[in-house]
């Protein structure tokens, strides 16, 4: 006779096996792919521990543990990623929406929070998260995003839809697509990760995540340095940029924004450099 697996005891099977495997957090993974495959929540697991996982029950979910330990990102398997308290859509034509960028996104709803309406760029959204997030959260903002990636802005569009925002999308290299247009606040998530960083990511990063969105040239800042050379044209008076950078490259990126009349450094919650501030006089 079979045996009769129940959902803990599939799930203290997969956690062990994850972390033989190393990968960083095997019980959460563990528990989200069995969500998928029950169509579950997680407060369904812990409240039916007893449960019985059927054999293609079990066989599903054996698919999908078989994709995360030859290294694709669970995000991409489940083709979902949450990101300030927002679900959103996303697939290797996306970078997955890391946790550190919800900084960015605070800091934007910060500075927005001081005007009745304003006028956001996003530059280089990608799944859309940080344009839809201000979108949903800052309402009475006029918001506009950019990629360059055709693909990306398919997923930004439908994350969009997915939250009921208004968003205008155009695809184009940075601020062209928007010529004689000026925004109060201008946010970007550029890729900024130098050659050298590059070789040294996880083989789940590289080979799965697309190179588009995480090269940034030598020093992984040559992206910021186009921006900035033409931001200037595209800014209001008072207006801001905020962007994302590496945490060894704070000095570096504060030195490209001359001419602004406010330059600020913010650290991250582990201590490192993640965003740079300026605004223009």
């Amino acid at each position: 006779m079979a045996q009769v697996w129940n959902i803990k005891e599939l799930l203290d099977w997969t956690t062990r096996y994850f972390s033989e495997k190393g990968i960083e957090e095997p019980r959460l993974e563990a528990e989200l792919l069995l969500t998928r495959v029950l169509h579950k929540d997680r407060v369904y697991l812990y409240t039916h521990y007893e449960a019985p996982v059927n054999q293609q029950e079990r066989d599903q979910y054996r698919e999908l543990i078989k994709r995360r330990v030859k290294g694709e990102p669970v995000a991409y398997i489940l083709g979902v990623k949450e990101f300030m308290s927002l679900e959103f859509i996303v697939s290797p034509a996306v970078l997955i929406p890391r946790p550190e960028t919800e900084l960015l996104v605070e800091k934007a709803l910060e500075i927005l929070s001081l005007w009745g309406t304003a006028q956001v760029c996003d530059i280089g959204t990608g799944s859309g998260a940080i344009a839809v997030s201000l979108a949903y959260y800052a309402p009475f903002a006029d918001v506009k995003a950019v990629d360059i990636s055709e693909k990306a802005l398919e997923i930004a569009h439908q994350n969009a839809d997915r939250h009921g925002v208004n968003i205008d999308f155009s695809q184009g290299d940075l601020l062209e697509p928007f010529e004689d247009e000026t925004f109060d606040l201008i946010v970007a998530n550029l890729p900024y990760i130098s050659e050298a960083e590059y070789q040294s990511l996880s083989p789940e990063v590289k080979q799965f995540e697309p190179q588009l969105a995480l090269l940034g040239g030598e020093d992984g800042l040559d992206p910021y340095r186009r921006l900035i050379s033409a931001v200037g044209n595209h800014l209001k008076p008072k207006g801001y940029i905020l962007f994302e950078i590496g945490a060894g490259q704070g000095r570096a990126a504060q030195e490209m924004l001359t001419g602004f009349v406010q330059v600020e450094l913010i650290q991250d919650y582990a201590g490192h450099d993640r965003l740079l501030l300026g605004r223009k006089g």
